[in-house]
């Protein structure tokens, strides 16, 4: 049961990236955030529901389609989270070796470590969101409707997932 209702809250994810990635085509960049849960996913910002119904549906058509590169995206939560662990744990690596040292003389290699670490991090979080995050597999999946709950919160319902 626990592991349908990640493989569900996976493929809305995926699912609300490429409907990012389609509004962003159309309208250009604005700022709005997502949010994918087992039965849909929320999207926050001035989004119009006609507007936001027609790209999730043109979105998921297209993933079905095989475009399921739709599903990673540049904006994701994923890459700041795999962007800050890499850095922390780099960061304290770098405090944590040599402790004989003075700590001001460990300053350098933390920033060093921190740089590398995010740098590895950019491929790194697109590779989590393709293997952990997000699903691109969505056949079956179908758009139900858009719920409008306060002026700025819309929630893509889905179906299939």
């Amino acid at each position: 049961m626990f592991r349908q209702w990640i493989d569900a809250v996976r493929r809305n994810h995926g699912v609300e990236h490429a409907t990012v990635a389609v509004l962003f085509a159309r309208s250009g960049p604005q700022r709005i955030a997502g949010r994918a849960s087992g039965d849909g996913f929320f999207i926050l910002g001035s989004v119009d529901e006609d507007e936001l119904i027609s790209c999730a549906r043109e979105a998921l058509d297209r993933m079905q389609h095989g475009e399921g590169e739709l599903a990673v995206s540049p904006h994701c939560g994923t890459n700041i989270a795999v962007t800050a662990g890499l850095s922390s744990l780099a960061t304290m690596r770098a405090f944590s070796k040599h402790p004989e040292r003075p700590l001001r003389d460990r300053y350098g290699d933390a920033f060093t470590g921190s740089i590398a670490a995010i740098i590895a991090a950019q491929p790194l979080g697109r590779l989590v969101q393709r293997y952990l995050t997000t699903r691109a597999d969505v056949d079956g999946m179908s758009i139900v409707e858009v719920r409008t709950y306060f002026p700025g919160v819309r929630k893509v319902i889905t179906a299939g997932a």
